[in-house]
C-alpha cells in the first residue's frame, strides 16, 4: 500500500477536526470531509481543490450519510480511514435540567451519527481488506465531571461501541476509540470558559496527533488510547 492514505473526516469546519485535515493534506494525504457548515465546506473545497472532497453533512440525518458516503467512495475512493470526530456538547446544567430535545440532539450526533457513517462506509473498508475506524472519544469517556452528563454518556457510548466493534471487525482492520486529551477547543470553553485557554491549541495538537493517528493499525484495535502530549 501507498504511504499515502484515503481519509475521511467527519467534523472538519473547525477545531481537532479543521487541525487534523491541514495536517493531513499538508502530508500528502487525500481528504474526504464533512461538516454541517454549508459555507466551511465550500470554502475548504476552494481551498484545496481536488482530490480532496467537502460537503456539508450532518451525520445524524442518515439519509444525507447515505448519499455522501456514495459520494465518497466515487470520489476518493474506498478509505484507508475513517475518523468519526463530529460531535457537540451540551449546554452545561444538570442532567434534569437538560431540554429533551437538546439531548436527543446530541445523541443524534454523537453517537448515531458515528453508527450512520460506519454503516454506510465499512462495508467497503472490509472488501477491500484493511482499514482502520478513529471514533473520538474524550476523557469524559472515560470518567465524569457534573453539569455535562449528557456529553459524558455519548463518549462512554463511543468507548463501548467501539470496543464491541473491534471484537466484530475481521483481520486486517481496526477500531481505536481515541481521547484527544484536553485542548483548547470551541467545546471545552463551552464547558470550562476562559479555563481552557491554559491547555493547547487545535493546532498545536494536531502536529503530534496526525502522525499518531496515521501510525494506528489492526494491532491497535479495540484498545482506548489517548493521543500524545
Amino acid at each position: 500500500m501507498s504511504n499515502t492514505r484515503k481519509i475521511v473526516l467527519t467534523g472538519c469546519s473547525q477545531g481537532l477536526g479543521l487541525a487534523l485535515l491541514e495536517q493531513f493534506i499538508a502530508a500528502g494525504h487525500t481528504v474526504a470531509g464533512c461538516s454541517r457548515s454549508e459555507s466551511r465546506m465550500q470554502e475548504l473545497q476552494n481551498n484545496f481543490g481536488a482530490p480532496h472532497y467537502f460537503s456539508a453533512v450532518d451525520v445524524s440525518k442518515d439519509a444525507l450519510v447515505a448519499k455522501w458516503s456514495e459520494s465518497v467512495l466515487t470520489t476518493i475512493g474506498v478509505p484507508d480511514l475513517i475518523i468519526n470526530n463530529a460531535a457537540i456538547i451540551n449546554k452545561p446544567a444538570k442532567l434534569w435540567e437538560t431540554p429533551s430535545a437538546e439531548f436527543q440532539q446530541l445523541v443524534d450526533i454523537n453517537i448515531v451519527g458515528v453508527q450512520s457513517v460506519i454503516r454506510h462506509l465499512l462495508p467497503a473498508m472490509i472488501e477491500q481488506g484493511r482499514g482502520v475506524i478513529v471514533n473520538l472519544s474524550s476523557g469524559w469517556g472515560r470518567s465524569v465531571s457534573e453539569d455535562v452528563a449528557p456529553y459524558c454518556a455519548s463518549k462512554w457510548a463511543i468507548e463501548g461501541m467501539t470496543k464491541a466493534l473491534a471484537e466484530e471487525l475481521p483481520v486486517g482492520l481496526a477500531a481505536v476509540p481515541l481521547s484527544p486529551g484536553v485542548i483548547d477547543t470551541d467545546m471545552l470553553r463551552q464547558a470550562w470558559g476562559e479555563g481552557a485557554g491554559q491547555f493547547r491549541t487545535p493546532a498545536e495538537w494536531a502536529v503530534d496527533a496526525a502522525p499518531y493517528i496515521l501510525n494506528l493499525s489492526a494491532q491497535h484495535s479495540g484498545q482506548s488510547l489517548t493521543t500524545p502530549g
